[in-house]
């Protein structure tokens, strides 16, 4: 591995040293070389605190960090060949794009030359050229943080950090940004761990997603296995939407199992983990996976909220007592409020979840 975090782990004592709070629990992640991959998860899972570790802002209580054969435990942040971009750009106000981004080159005394050669091509690959002389406050807010991008860049680090550095962009220059970075990222093969709690931006951006939660590592794995197929509820709820469907197994067979889910029998594919008969057992829906059946067949149900999202249409269906959550894909169709439907499971799409 390229990069890797043995056993990382980070106490901090509470204000009066009274007690002790544990941001990083027994974190082990390893990242190959040219990987792009996000740390996720709500506020306080210890993903920042991660990423702030790896930079070296942060010493580890205990563990170790591994960059490229050599153990990062005594070096200092300046000298771990790493570069940050920053939730709030940090770029000087009183400097141009020009000197910002040579800011640190200048700072290792890089020859003149150098500087230029290298300042063009960070230009270049950030879309800034002809901004040069400008200073920060002519700037929209997305080419501000494409100045920040390109300083980190300019230092040629052999690790990419980004700690949300989205959060402060309005909705479609965050999409426009995202797209841009993971453009670069891919043109330069360079290694990447980026920090957020935006489910779209970890999905779209990343190799591979590392889901936090209370310090631990709850699932390790492409966009497709955390969605599809989650280690457990809390992952489930994290990314995308769900419905989590109480079963009673009443039938186990090789290649099916039967249970009674909203007072029907329903069949599906088992996962690894088969429960026994008389047990409950907790199915995944996502929204894509409930659909309303025109033809009358399904569970009765009642249109409790609708949202009109342009090429889909959200509703939340009163089902047994459950409110189930689904996408609709024919926008020219919508349902009011109260009206009364049948609604289907996709058996193809649902997911049993491991115990927990």
């Amino acid at each position: 591995m390229y990069l890797t975090l043995d056993h990382l782990a980070k106490i901090f004592p509470t204000r009066g040293k009274a007690a002790e709070v544990t941001a990083v629990d027994d974190v082990s992640l390893g990242i190959e070389q040219g990987e792009f991959v996000t740390l996720l998860g709500p506020s306080g899972c210890g993903k920042t605190t991660t990423l702030r570790l790896i930079a070296g802002f942060e010493v580890p209580t205990s563990g170790h960090i591994i960059l490229d054969g050599r153990c990062l435990d005594d070096v200092p942040p300046n000298r771990r060949d790493m570069a940050m971009v920053f939730q709030s750009y940090a770029i000087f106000p009183h400097l141009n794009v020009f000197e910002n981004i040579a800011y640190g080159l200048k700072v290792k005394k890089f020859s003149s030359s150098e500087i230029q050669r290298r300042v063009a091509e960070a230009l270049s690959l950030t879309d800034l050229t002809g901004l040069e002389q400008r200073v920060p406050n002519q700037l929209s807010g997305g080419q501000q943080q494409r100045v920040a991008l390109a300083r980190a860049l300019v230092m040629e680090p052999k690790v990419l950090l980004f700690d949300e550095p989205l959060s402060n962009l309005d909705a479609k220059l965050r999409e426009q940004m995202r797209a841009e970075i993971r453009r670069i990222q891919q043109t330069l093969g360079i290694t990447s761990v980026y920090v957020t709690h935006d489910q779209a931006e970890a999905m779209t951006l990343s190799d591979r997603i590392v889901v936090m939660n209370k310090g631990h590592i709850a699932q390790i794995g492409t966009a497709q296995q955390i969605y599809r197929r989650p280690a457990n509820a809390f992952v489930a709820d994290f990314i995308g939407k769900a419905n989590f469907l109480s079963g009673l197994v009443v039938g186990v067979a090789p290649g099916r199992l039967d249970l009674n889910v909203l007072g029907r029998r329903l069949s599906i594919q088992p996962s690894d983990e088969v429960p026994s008969i008389g047990e409950y057992a907790t199915l995944l829906a996502r929204p894509e996976a409930v659909c309303i059946d025109t033809g009358g067949e399904g569970y009765p149900g009642r249109v409790s909220c609708v949202a009109y999202l342009g090429p889909t249409v959200e509703y939340e269906v009163e089902v047994t007592g459950a409110v189930l959550v689904l996408t609709q894909y024919d926008p020219d169709k919508v349902y009011p409020v109260g009206a009364e439907v049948h609604v289907q499971l996709v058996k193809e799409a649902l997911y049993l979840l491991p115990k927990a």
